[in-house]
């Protein structure tokens, strides 16, 4: 019943920057982590940022020092301030939880459909 919703994604130049929003709605009863993973064509899945409910963060080496993860505002959302884009970055953007649900006894995964960030050059 959990369910993510992604947004914030577009084509933007190289050096541009993007601010992608991920909101988790639906019975949840904990949020252990939320983050960010991405696909770029040819290339295997791969994580960008997550931070955990203890507020550690956790960040890629090929994004360090450009992208930001933080919490929302509000309740059960996070944001993935991306600067400095390079066509590199471009790829399918995935939001993820990991979620304790109100209708089930234990921690589940939950993943977003994506949200496709283009950096032209």
């Amino acid at each position: 019943q959990v369910q993510l919703v992604e947004s914030g994604g577009g084509l933007v130049q190289a050096g541009g920057s993007l601010r992608l929003s991920c909101a988790a709605f639906g019975s949840i009863l904990s949020m252990n982590a939320m983050g960010w993973y991405r696909q770029a064509p040819g290339k295997q899945r791969e994580l960008v940022a997550v931070i955990t409910s203890g507020g550690t963060t956790n960040i890629a080496d090929s994004v360090k020092g450009r992208f930001t993860i933080s919490r929302g505002n509000a309740k059960n959302t996070v944001h993935l301030q991306m600067n400095s884009l390079k066509p590199e970055d471009t790829a399918v953007y995935y939001c993820n939880a990991d979620v304790i649900p109100g209708t089930v006894p234990h921690g589940m995964t939950y993943w977003g459909k994506g949200t496709l960030v283009t950096v032209s050059s």
